[in-house]
C-alpha cells in the first residue's frame, strides 16, 4: 500500500510539472507587463530551522538550503530589473541562540561570501554588495571575507545588494542619531542646539549605506506577521507581504504572486 501511494506521489508530480511551468511563465509574464516592480525589494528570510524540523533534517542544512535560496532569488531579482536588494540573514537577536548554531551560521556566512566573490552570475549581473548591521561584533573571519566581497564588487553599477548582519532596526537608528548628532558636535554646536536642529534629513544621512532609496515593497516569509525590527526607519511607507512558505521551500511562484501583489496596490505615502 505505501510503494502504491508513493508511485502515485510521484506520477502526479509528473504530471502536474508542465502545468506548473506553464503557471510560472504566465505569472512572470503579467508581473513584467502589467505594472510597475519595486525599485528597493527588502526580504526578511524566515524559517530555515522550521523547515528542517519539519523534513527532520539537522537545523543546519536548513540554514546551508537557505543560502542557496537567497542566491536564487537574488538572481530571479537581477533577471527582472529590480535594482535594489536588502536580505536580513541574521538579526541582533540572533546571537543569543545555541552557541553550535551560532558556529555553523558563522562558517557558513564566511563560506558564501568567499563563494560569491568566485560566482560568475555575480559578476555578469554587476552586483555590488554592501554590508549592513553591527559587523564589528561578527567574528574576524566573518568580516574580512565580507570585506573581500565588498572589494571585488566595490565598483560595481548593476543590482545594489545589502546584507544585514548582526542588524537591528533599533540598533541602526540609534547609531544614526549618535552619527549625526557627533557630526553637529564636531561643526562647533553645543549637544543642546544639535538636540534642537536635528532632522530627519540627519539621521536619514547617517543611516547605514545611505543614500539608497527607501524599501518599496518588504517580503518576509514562514507565515510570521511582524518586521521584528527591519529597516524600522526606513519602512514608514513600505508595502508588505507575508508568505506562508519557509524560506527554503519559496518557489519562484510565491515570488511573482508577491510582486503581483504589489503591483495591484495603489501607495499614497500617507496622502
Amino acid at each position: 500500500m505505501r510503494e502504491r501511494l508513493g508511485l502515485l506521489v510521484r506520477l502526479l508530480k509528473r504530471l502536474s510539472a508542465p502545468l506548473y511551468w506553464w503557471y510560472e511563465k504566465r505569472l512572470e509574464h503579467e508581473v513584467r507587463t502589467v505594472g510597475k516592480l519595486p525599485t528597493h525589494l527588502g526580504l526578511i528570510l524566515d524559517g530555515n530551522r522550521r523547515y528542517a524540523r519539519a523534513k527532520g533534517m539537522a537545523t543546519e542544512l536548513g540554514h546551508t538550503m537557505g543560502a542557496d535560496k537567497a542566491k536564487q532569488v537574488i538572481e530571479w531579482c537581477a533577471d527582472l530589473g529590480i535594482t535594489h536588494i536588502t536580505l536580513w540573514v541574521f538579526s541582533s537577536d540572533n546571537k543569543s541562540r545555541d552557541q553550535a548554531e551560532v558556529a555553523h551560521l558563522y562558517r557558513l556566512f564566511a563560506e558564501q561570501a568567499r563563494a560569491m566573490a568566485q560566482d560568475r552570475r555575480v559578476h555578469r549581473h554587476r552586483v555590488r554588495v554592501r554590508t549592513i548591521g553591527e559587523i564589528e561584533q561578527l567574528p574576524e573571519d566573518v568580516r574580512a571575507s565580507f570585506a573581500e566581497l565588498e572589494q571585488a564588487t566595490q565598483d560595481y553599477d548593476g543590482l545594489q545588494l545589502y546584507i544585514a548582519l548582526a542588524y537591528g532596526g533599533r540598533e541602526e537608528i540609534v547609531a544614526a542619531m549618535r552619527k549625526a548628532l557627533l557630526a553637529r558636535a564636531q561643526a562647533g554646536q553645543s549637544l543642546e542646539q544639535a538636540a534642537a536642529e536635528l532632522s530627519a534629513e540627519d539621521i536619514n544621512a547617517a543611516l547605514y549605506a545611505a543614500p539608497r532609496p527607501e524599501p518599496d515593497f518588504i517580503i518576509r516569509t514562514s507565515g510570521e506577521i511582524r518586521l521584528s525590527g527591519f529597516l524600522l526607519w526606513q519602512s514608514v511607507y513600505s508595502e508588505f507581504y507575508f508568505c506562508d512558505a519557509y524560506w527554503p521551500e519559496f518557489r519562484k511562484t510565491d515570488f511573482l504572486r508577491a510582486l503581483r501583489s504589489y503591483q495591484q496596490r495603489q501607495r499614497r505615502y500617507g496622502r
